[in-house]
């Protein structure tokens, strides 16, 4: 009825291939072992981070030891012999009011107001706007080319640069150094009237021209009073 052996088909019997599912060899899976876990092994630190981790301890060691030397550079500072004659009854500022290098004015304007603030008597000598100053500096500090500004004189005697007062005033020693000095009579934040604190006023002489006519010579000559910009001394608060 159903023709040969080889044409039959046997159907497909669902029960037949569930039950002989057992016959697949399946791999047992083995217990976690705790024991052999272990926390040291699970959160490693990896190399780099604990080079950044020395580093930054090194970083920090090495500001405690720049501590130790500021604060021995600072009395070597204290104790500079270079002397700046003729200036033993105030404070000599050599400084800049240009801001070519804001870092540098920034500095100079500082020191200026922290120094403003004990009401001292101070002759700021701008070397931006004479050229004399600067070689008067250069030539105190016994250095040929550049100066790094402000550089601050008290009683005659060099303290520094603008890092030095900061920790002498920070310190308390700065109004030490200042005590015994001429007082102004006026507001230590009061301006100058004449010329607006910037020290200088324009040559009376020659307007600020730096010529004068020489009615003899009948020619124009170079005028004495004033310097390479026709300027001046303020007399009202430079006197």
């Amino acid at each position: 009825m159903f023709g040969s052996s080889d044409d039959k088909k046997v159907p497909f019997n669902r029960s037949y291939t569930i039950n002989n599912s057992s016959s697949i060899d399946i791999p047992p899976v083995k217990p976690f072992n705790y024991s052999s876990f272990q926390r040291s092994e699970s959160v490693k630190v990896p190399d780099s981070i604990k080079g950044k981790v020395r580093s930054l301890c090194n970083l920090f060691e090495s500001r405690k030891e720049s501590r130790k030397a500021s604060k021995l550079k600072l009395e070597s500072k204290v104790s500079d012999p270079i002397q700046l004659p003729g200036t033993e009854d105030r404070v000599v500022v050599y400084f800049t009011s240009l801001r070519g290098i804001r870092r540098t004015y920034e500095d100079c304007y500082s020191v200026r107001m922290i120094l403003k603030f004990f009401r001292v008597t101070i002759d700021e000598r701008d070397i931006s706007m004479d050229a004399e100053y600067r070689k008067e500096l250069l030539r105190v500090l016994g250095v040929k080319n550049n100066v790094s500004l402000p550089q601050v004189f008290v009683r005659g005697k060099h303290i520094g640069g603008a890092d030095v007062v900061k920790q002498l005033h920070e310190t308390g020693q700065l109004a030490t150094m200042l005590k015994g000095l001429p007082v102004r009579s006026s507001g230590a934040w009061e301006v100058c009237k004449a010329c607006g604190d910037v020290r200088f006023l324009p040559c009376a002489n020659c307007s600020g021209s730096k010529k004068v006519f020489d009615e003899d010579d009948d020619m124009l000559k170079r005028c004495p009073d004033c310097n390479e910009n026709g300027l001046v001394r303020c007399p009202s608060c430079c006197s």
